[in-house]
């Protein structure tokens, strides 16, 4: 009967908890923020968060050149978010045009599911997804997405305006969305420069936060999942088990006390509580220094460059000034000697995190690493890392997707034989480039 008992208090105590968690990440409040159930004539409520229907007129509004499809499923699977219920599918390109008040970063999710419907055949989705003149997703299919997929995407606006175009890779086809989430991003989500990595060098990149990014890989290093409904800006992160490389040496490690954030530092934006209280270490237990790296591998795709954010919190030491390692990207040192307790102030239990920019190459992998360094401290933690978030950025063509540019993709329409031209779409986009790019020196 008392463990009964104990094990009652325990459930209420992590309850607790986690309401105290999720009310303390409620203090971000986005000036844009449109959260939008497509094909739905109702508000659906997904993470306390309500998903107006996108026949709502606001201050957003959806146009096509022909008219849409509404889908439901009259079937949906008990506890699935409402969201996923609906879709609208689109004949011809068709766009949502959102008026934006506050310029800047902003972030856009694109929710996607199939279900059983009657009225369509989802064989026959493929399409473009276009974003204020970026590709962001070329000959989607929706084939095989049987469980929600959420595309997010990172998109700077200084227009007033934020453009979303689905495009049907051919007549035949069809574009279709469930749901779309538009949320100007905080002021320090993303910095303007980051270290590009390479075998030979490290040194500034400058200009990252005009890019258009795709997110990729979001992980909790250690640490179990983290739902949107414990993100104070609704990300999802996923355990890290699948990356890590086997026989890596590291140890779980987790922390019950208050994360400090500080001014200048790590926000909890940029990275919630439930990251930086669990982690993965390398300790030392005698007089010498493990000679063994905590490395993870994660898919990438040559031709583009990639933003990798390692998210650091000292959650293990016993003092400060005992934690130096090295951090390697696709192999190269890209931080050596990190002295985690000057990054946050000589504080214990303080996140502090670092981007990096890398290349994608052949190998179809970009590895991180973290390991001991020649300043690591026997009987000691000889490296840590509680996050990785991994982000594509778009190519010379403006695209995230392929090898051709947003113009391109809608003059093409609707013959839909974009694969047969790359290189005339690859000198038609170049010719434009540097066409801006001279009006803008004169």
């Amino acid at each position: 009967m008392e463990s009964q008992y104990r094990k009652l208090i325990l459930s209420l105590s992590i309850l607790a908890l986690s309401t105290l968690s999720a009310l303390s990440h409620s203090s971000f409040s986005p000036l844009d923020n449109f959260l939008i159930d497509c094909g739905s004539t109702v508000g659906s409520t997904v993470d306390n968060r309500l998903f107006v229907p996108d026949s709502a007129k606001r201050d957003s509004s959806l146009s096509s050149s022909t008219r849409s499809i509404t889908l439901r499923n009259e079937n949906p699977p008990p506890n699935s978010p409402q969201i996923y219920s609906t879709a609208r599918a689109f004949r011809r390109p068709s766009k949502y045009k959102f008026q934006i008040r506050d310029e800047g970063t902003h972030m856009v999710r694109l929710h996607f599911q199939t279900f059983n419907s009657l009225k369509f055949d989802w064989n026959n989705t493929q399409f473009h997804v276009l974003v204020n003149g970026f590709v962001a997703l070329a000959d989607f299919r929706a084939g095989g997405v049987e469980s929600p997929m959420v595309m997010e995407f990172l998109i700077w606006v200084s227009t007033g305006k934020l453009v979303i175009e689905f495009v049907p890779a051919k007549k035949s086809n069809f574009a279709f969305v469930n749901a779309i989430e538009v949320i100007s991003a905080p002021k320090d989500l993303v910095a303007d420069t980051a270290k590009f990595v390479s075998s030979d060098k490290v040194e500034d990149f400058n200009g990252l936060a005009k890019q258009a990014l795709q997110v990729v890989h979001r992980v909790n290093v250690g640490g179990s999942k983290v739902t949107p409904f414990n993100d104070s800006i609704w990300r999802t992160w996923v355990t890290d088990d699948e990356y890590l490389e086997p026989n890596s040496g590291s140890k779980r490690v987790y922390f019950g006390g208050r994360i400090k954030y500080q001014d200048g530092g790590a926000s909890r934006e940029v990275g919630p509580d439930n990251v930086y209280n669990s982690a993965r270490v390398i300790h030392s237990t005698n007089a010498s220094i493990p000679k063994v790296n905590m490395t993870w591998v994660f898919p990438a795709i040559a031709g583009y460059k990639y933003l990798v954010r390692m998210h650091f919190c000292d959650i293990a030491s016993i003092s400060i000034g005992l934690l130096y390692f090295n951090v390697y990207v696709n192999g190269n040192l890209a931080y050596e000697n990190l002295d985690l307790s000057m990054a946050s102030n000589y504080i214990l239990a303080s996140p502090f995190y670092a981007d990096f920019v890398v290349d994608g190459d052949d190998s179809g992998v970009l590895r991180v690493s973290v390991g001991p360094s020649n300043m690591s401290v026997p009987y000691a933690i000889d490296g840590v890392l509680n996050g990785i978030e991994i982000m594509k950025l778009n190519n010379s063509m403006g695209s995230l997707d392929g090898d051709y540019c947003a113009g391109w993709v809608l003059r093409n329409w609707p013959s839909g034989h974009v694969g047969f031209v790359v290189p005339l779409v690859a000198a038609a986009c170049l010719l434009l480039s540097i066409s801006l790019v001279m009006r803008r020196k004169m």
